[in-house]
């Protein structure tokens, strides 16, 4: 009977130290492998859901501009596609159905109408929010393809 119980305590102990510096290693080197790749996932799929809402916000454009004859003007911007703005012939929106969201970095994109790139410049500035820039940082605008 004694036997049994000292080997019952013995397996009540719990974990020693080494076992759990090993498996806190363990972790440390799968978070130092998949980390890198997961936030790398995560910046590409914020520029592309940036160029997405460019293009989204581009066929709007297109159809406000085949309704009034004329895209909006700076001053009007993006919210012309949700509001008449007041008096414009021809409205016959919203030509988008939800409110103008922010990029995926939470800025408001930048609409400019006319524009120095063509008919009108719609662009967001990245993640660091100033013109320029690569990788995450870079611009993404109506005019050129994601790179």
């Amino acid at each position: 009977m004694k036997r049994k119980r000292s080997r019952h305590k013995r397996d009540e102990r719990g974990f020693t130290l080494i076992e759990l510096l090993v498996v806190m290693i363990i972790l440390g080197l799968l978070a130092a492998l998949v980390g890198p790749g997961l936030f790398s996932t995560l910046s590409k799929s914020k520029l592309r859901s940036a160029k997405a809402q460019i293009e989204l916000f581009g066929t709007s454009l297109d159809a406000f501009r085949l309704e009034v004859g004329r895209y909006p003007s700076s001053d009007e911007g993006l919210e012309a596609l949700r509001k008449n703005p007041g008096g414009i012939a021809g409205w016959d929106g919203p030509y988008l159905r939800k409110e103008v969201p922010p990029d995926p970095w939470g800025r408001a994109y930048k609409y400019q109408s006319p524009g120095e790139q063509g008919d009108y410049d719609l662009l967001s500035y990245g993640a660091d929010g100033s013109l320029g820039g690569t990788g995450e940082n870079q611009d993404i605008v109506n005019w050129k393809k994601l790179g």
